[in-house]
């Protein structure tokens, strides 16, 4: 359990929260002296932001919180790295969701990455549990959370291949999972030509992570992550401010074994698997180069116009394998394009998905889970910048436009079979500090896809 959530005590610190519209009804039933504290300080219930209120000794008597006009999981995930040390309860009336994403937006916002610091920062504030807040499902995902955020945060010189199968065997020890690791040259016999030829470079043999859960008859649902424990570019070399946040480029494994462990804690009714492609893009006399031609899993081959959009072809194998099945849902999650970034930001994952029922129904628990997405078209017109005169695709799309669209459509081209493929190219990481979600690495759009599976395939 974390730290930052507590029992209920007699002497914890009431919170308020207050919408802006309805301050002045609220400061109308409370003290003189905290009315005048209000006035003076100039606090107007703006979203997010708090005040404290003191007592007559100095001490804190409560604390008021702007909510906007819509209680979520940000309102109250702010008040953890900023409130003195001590406990404190939400004393504003809350239903059974709303106290639920208190207590989870709270112990988000306390999250650090201190594994490199000497001395870790210590958590000052602590949060009574809300009443009525499902305290299993809280624990459930903030862990899956963390686990993501600590994946994504650790360099690479500790994240390599071998250490992002480590963690996925780990996951499936505690699951008791079927775990099970191709790795180097055992690609090449086993038929995953892409993901060799991209992680052969590196002193870290390249890998695929291959974990299965759950009942054989229940519905199949299959995840694959983006592997890619460091991106130097390859020959077509990235400049030093482009390898910057290289480490990250995991982030769409991370996100899918977050997902899987929330999936595989939950008990929920699935078939599931997880195929990671592992590897580093790395530079050496053995790199694959720029015109290179490789036949990929699934038969197709594919002219390298650029080594520096290694993602797709990992995935493409995964994909091909993951098709086979036939699973009824198909996920995949990429750190794939800065294209993506460039047209919906840091905070907007890109997604791509043909079924629109299945996107009708994710923006539903989107919008109720704070875990938004924004679609662009898997637009076909599209892929005839992807053509090559020597082989059956290219990786990389002529022009450079659209370039998340024909990212998309690449991997496409590797799924024929699943009844339903959606794609995630996601950032995986906050540029900036805001409420509940600290600087670094992020799950993206997991929490959304959660509460979507634990609808369809409840645990009895």
């Amino acid at each position: 359990m974390t730290a930052l959530l507590v029992d209920p005590t007699s002497h914890s610190i009431p919170v308020w929260g207050v919408a802006k519209s309805e301050l002045g009804d609220w400061l109308q039933g409370q003290p003189a002296a905290w009315r005048r504290w209000v006035e003076a300080s100039g606090f107007e219930a703006e979203t997010g932001r708090h005040l404290l209120l003191p007592d007559a000794q100095g001490g804190i008597d409560g604390v008021l919180v702007g909510t906007g006009e819509r209680i979520d999981l940000w309102t109250f995930a702010g008040l953890a790295p900023a409130l003195p040390e001590g406990t404190y309860r939400i004393a504003s009336r809350l239903d059974g969701k709303q106290a639920g994403d208190a207590a989870l937006g709270f112990a988000l916002g306390g999250y650090s990455f201190d594994r490199y610091r000497a001395k870790p920062a210590a958590a000052k504030a602590r949060l009574a549990w809300p009443e009525g807040a499902d305290r299993e499902h809280v624990l459930l995902v903030e862990a899956a959370i963390r686990l993501a955020r600590d994946l994504v945060n650790t360099p690479a010189q500790d994240m390599g291949p071998d250490q992002l199968a480590e963690a996925a065997r780990r996951l499936a020890s505690d699951m008791q999972a079927r775990f099970r690791c191709i790795e180097g040259e055992e690609l090449l016999k086993a038929n995953y030509p892409m993901v060799h030829a991209v992680g052969r470079a590196a002193s870290r043999a390249p890998r695929l992570i291959d974990l299965v859960w759950g009942e054989e008859t229940a519905p199949k649902v299959t995840l694959v992550g983006k592997g890619v424990c460091f991106d130097s570019g390859g020959l077509d070399i990235k400049p030093a401010s482009g390898m910057a946040l290289m480490k990250k480029d995991m982030g769409g494994a991370a996100n899918a074994l977050a997902l899987a462990r929330m999936i595989m804690a939950a008990g929920l009714k699935i078939r599931l698997r997880l195929l990671i492609p592992a590897v580093e893009n790395a530079i050496s006399g053995d790199a694959f180069r720029p015109g290179d031609i490789l036949v990929s899993r699934a038969g197709i081959s594919v002219e390298i116009g650029n080594t520096d959009a290694e993602g797709r072809l990992i995935l493409a194998d995964a994909l091909a394998e993951a098709d086979s099945e036939r699973p009824d849902l198909l996920l995949d999650f990429a750190t794939l394009t800065g294209a993506a970034r460039v047209a919906v930001g840091p905070d907007l994952p890109a997604f791509y998905c043909d079924d629109d029922a299945f996107v009708e129904e994710l923006g539903r628990h989107a919008r109720a889970e704070s875990d938004p997405f924004w679609r662009l078209p898997l637009w076909q017109p599209y892929r005839t910048m992807l053509d090559s005169k020597v082989a059956d695709i290219n990786n990389a799309g002529e022009g450079g436009f659209a370039g998340s669209i024909t990212a998309a459509l690449f991997l496409k081209e590797f799924v024929k079979l699943a009844r339903c493929w959606a794609h995630f190219d996601l950032f995986a990481w906050n540029p900036k500090a805001r409420p509940g979600r600290p600087q670094g690495g992020e799950a993206m759009s997991i929490r959304a896809l959660f509460a979507l599976l634990a609808e369809r395939y409840p645990a009895e």
